[in-house]
């Protein structure tokens, strides 16, 4: 699993915008942990629908 920050640095989007993303339903996380974090999945699709937004 993959926060927030790692895919952040992984496709170069900010961590900011990809909570947005969550916000608006775009880019919902695989699941959160007990902190609260966001987490998804190692799936590269996922990085790569990022990259083309």
């Amino acid at each position: 699993m993959k926060t927030v920050r790692d895919i952040s640095k992984i496709t170069g989007v900010s961590k900011r915008t990809l909570r947005y993303y969550d916000e608006i339903g775009l880019l919902k996380p695989t699941k959160f942990n007990y902190s609260g974090y966001r987490l998804c999945d190692n799936k590269m699709k996922i990085q790569k629908s990022i990259k083309s937004l």
